[in-house]
């Protein structure tokens, strides 16, 4: 009875994990990729390339609880995954009308020493 629960746990878990429950997945259209000033920064600083970029878009989690309304009103999505180079990367991309917009970039295991601002 214990595993049949730890099962069903596991299995809910996992279906929040993977995405929005609607058939939008407009955050995954990487075919036009605009950035930021601010994702082009932390890019540089952070030694994460366009490539990474895209494997996370691809193939990257979304992360619910930081994905959200932005204080403008937009969706904005945070994808998180492991890119070719061993990096644990969260990006925060919004939806536009051809591609996305890419807002932010973030090693999630190494504090790189940036000025962005």
């Amino acid at each position: 009875m214990i595993i049949i629960v730890s099962l069903v746990i596991v299995f809910f878990y996992r279906k929040q994990d993977t995405g929005p429950s609607s058939s939008d997945q407009s955050f995954r259209n990487a075919t036009h990729l605009v950035f930021t000033k601010h994702a082009r920064c932390r890019m540089d600083c952070r030694h994460i390339d366009e490539s990474e970029i895209r494997e996370i878009i691809r193939d990257g989690v979304l992360n619910e609880r930081k994905s959200g309304k932005s204080t403008r009103g937009d969706m904005t999505y945070a994808l998180e995954g492991t890119s070719h180079d061993n990096q644990d990367i969260r990006i925060v991309v919004t939806p536009q009308d051809d591609g996305l917009l890419v807002i932010t970039v973030i090693d999630l295991k190494k504090e790189w020493a940036c000025d962005c601002d």
